[in-house]
């Protein structure tokens, strides 16, 4: 369902399935970004903190929400390039939570090019309980149907 520039017209909105965040996914990420900070990998220690327990890589969570969007396959073979990303962090994300992203159209503007236009989404990670984990602002350079 590959969608071009011209069809994320501003309100739009999509829904991703969900996601549940694993022990495996917190130690696999911990082992590609380096970090290995105990509040992500050791129980004890992270009852300890205003946690109560292990939480998420905030950074797993953001890139769990980009795998998300990619997956709905709105922009396959259309998306030329991720711009930006400004994102925060509202909650935090536990080895067994279930995640979901839902996009909304904010912006929608033709670049000088007149094959690619820019696409801004405001997106937020919701949990299973509904609760906003993440949220922040995506702008994709995304491509323009060719005039016939």
């Amino acid at each position: 369902m590959a969608l071009w520039f011209e069809d994320f017209t501003p309100g739009r909105q999509f829904e991703t399935p969900a996601r549940t965040v694993s022990d495996a996914d917190v130690a696999a990420f911990a082992a590609v970004s380096g970090d290995r900070n105990p509040l992500h990998l050791d129980e004890d220690y992270a009852r300890g903190t205003a946690f109560g327990g292990r939480v998420a890589h905030g950074a797993l969570g953001l890139a769990v929400a980009t795998g998300l969007m990619s997956q709905t396959g709105i922009t396959a073979g259309t998306l030329v390039a991720l711009l930006e990303i400004d994102w925060r962090f509202k909650a935090p994300i536990r080895p067994g939570d279930t995640v979901r992203l839902r996009l909304d159209v904010a912006e929608q503007r033709p670049l000088h090019h007149p094959d690619r236009g820019l696409v801004r989404f405001a997106a937020t990670l919701l949990n299973q309980v509904d609760e906003v984990v993440q949220e922040g602002m995506v702008t994709e350079m995304i491509k323009r149907r060719r005039e016939e």
